[in-house]
C-alpha cells in the first residue's frame, strides 16, 4: 500500500469502507512503522479494520484480546506445568536424569505457550504480522506501563531464556472503546484516529459491501432507520455491526421492507438493553418510520 488512495482500495477488497482521515492515518501507521491507536464507540469498525489490513497485506493477524486483570505473564507466555510435571516425574522414575540437565530441559522453548505478545516477536515467512490489542481500556495501569516498554522497543525479556527481540516490529493496532481513559505516555507512542459512527451514505456503502444480497430499498431502509435510532436517547445507540445483523436478520425472515411490527420482532438484532427495547416498542418505531420516509427517500 504505496498511497492513502491504494488503502482504501485494498481495505475496500476487503469489505471495509472507510474515509480519506482513517486511510490516511492507516498509511502513515504502515509507512512510519507507528502503532495505532483507533477509540470510538463499540461497533464502530475498529477490531474490523485490523482485520482489514491484515488481509490486504497477506499477513498473520494476532489478537490480543485485554480483559480486567490481563497480566504480562498471561498476555507474553506461560510454562506447560502440567508437562513439566510428566518430564518430572519420568525422570524421577527413570532415576538417570541430571538434575542440572533436567531444569534446562524444563524451561526450554518445548515446554513454553507463547501468548499474543510473544508471537507477534516472533519471525515470519509471510512478513511482519498484524498485532492487534483489542479494548485496551479493559486493561488497568500496570499492563499499559508494561506495553510501553514492549511496544517501544518491539521486545519482551523471558527470564528463563533472555530477551526475545522481533527482527521486524509487528503492525500494531490497539483499539480502546473509552470505558476510561488510556494513560497519554500510551498514546503518545501510537499514531491516533478516533472512529465515528459513519454518516448515512458511508453506512449503506458498507452495508453493501457486507450484505451485498440485500435490495437497495431494504438496505436503504436498514441504514436509515438506524441513522435515526442513534439520534433517540438511548443507553447504548447500536453500531454498524448491529446495522449489518440486522440487515442479515432481516434477509432470513425474508423481509422485503420495514414494519413496525417487523422492526419490534427484531429489536434485539440492533438493541442490546431491555430499556432501549422497550423505549422502541409500540408507536415509537411508527414515529421514527414515519420521520424517515419524510426524510429519506426509499
Amino acid at each position: 500500500m504505496n498511497s492513502i488512495d491504494e488503502v482504501q482500495a485494498g481495505l475496500a477488497a476487503q469489505g471495509y469502507v472507510c474515509g480519506r482521515a482513517l486511510a490516511t492515518v492507516v498509511f502513515l501507521s504502515l509507512r512510519l512503522g507507528r502503532p495505532l491507536f483507533l477509540e470510538g464507540e463499540a461497533g464502530t469498525g475498529k477490531t474490523e479494520i485490523a482485520k482489514a489490513i491484515a488481509a490486504a497485506l497477506g499477513r498473520r493477524l494476532i489478537r490480543l484480546q485485554c480483559y480486567e486483570g490481563l497480566d504480562a505473564s498471561s498476555a507474553v507466555y506461560e510454562w506447560n506445568f502440567a508437562a513439566q510435571m510428566v518430564a518430572i516425574r519420568a525422570a524421577e522414575a527413570d532415576g538417570s536424569a541430571d538434575k542440572d540437565v533436567l531444569k534446562r530441559d524444563l524451561f526450554s522453548g518445548d515446554y513454553l505457550i507463547e501468548r499474543p505478545l510473544l508471537q507477534a516477536m516472533r519471525p515470519d515467512a509471510g512478513g511482519a504480522p498484524v498485532l492487534l490489542i483489542d479494548e485496551i481500556d479493559r486493561t488497568d495501569e500496570p499492563f499499559e506501563a508494561f506495553l510501553l516498554e514492549a511496544l517501544s522497543d518491539y521486545q519482551v525479556t523471558i527470564p528463563e531464556l533472555g530477551t526475545i527481540r522481533a527482527p521486524e516490529p509487528p503492525i500494531v493496532i490497539l483499539t480502546s472503546n473509552r470505558t476510561r481513559e488510556v494513560h497519554d505516555a500510551l498514546k503518545r507512542r501510537c499514531l491516533y484516529h478516533w472512529v465515528d459512527y459513519p454518516d448515512l451514505e458511508r453506512e449503506l456503502a458498507i452495508l453493501k459491501a457486507r450484505v451485498p444480497e440485500a435490495a437497495d430499498a431494504l438496505s436503504r431502509a436498514v441504514v436509515g432507520f438506524v441513522q435515526q435510532l442513534r439520534t433517540e436517547d438511548l443507553f447504548k445507540r447500536p453500531g454498524v455491526a448491529e446495522t449489518i445483523d440486522w440487515a442479515k436478520c432481516l434477509l432470513a425472515l425474508d423481509v422485503l421492507e420495514l414494519s413496525p411490527e417487523v422492526i419490534a420482532d427484531t429489536l434485539g438484532a440492533i438493541l442490546k438493553y431491555q430499556d432501549d427495547i422497550q423505549r422502541l416498542q409500540g408507536s415509537e418505531a411508527k414515529r421514527i418510520l414515519d420521520r424517515l420516509a419524510a426524510e429519506v427517500p426509499t
